[in-house]
């Protein structure tokens, strides 16, 4: 079976649902993913996406958020399907840089 997808305006069609593509916003990038056909709003954080840019020691300069978003667009989307599947609140989902970088444990 195959996912038949393309882009109508600011949305995308795959098999009969419609999803909302990214959005660059003040804070960061506003995404939607969909887990148990429940759709989510998550926002990952500009501090998120420049930090995911400097750990993976990537030159970004001059590039945009978004551009770094779609860089990092398949772990952003792994981490949001598994919060929203653990059930973390929040509307939108946020994702700040603690999300993908904890800190160390002392014990």
């Amino acid at each position: 079976m195959h996912t038949v997808k393309f882009q109508i305006t600011d949305q995308e069609h795959t098999m009969g649902h419609y999803t909302p593509q990214p959005l660059s916003t003040s804070e960061g990038v506003v995404f939607t993913v969909r887990v148990d056909s429940l759709d989510r709003e998550c926002l990952v954080t500009d501090e998120a996406l420049n930090r995911l840019s400097i750990h993976k020691n990537m030159d970004f300069s001059g590039a945009g958020k978004m551009d770094i978003f779609h860089a990092f667009e398949d772990t952003i989307n792994g981490v949001a399907r598994r919060l929203v599947a653990a059930r973390v609140p929040g509307t939108p989902l946020m994702m700040r840089s603690a999300t993908f970088f904890s800190p160390p444990r002392t014990d």
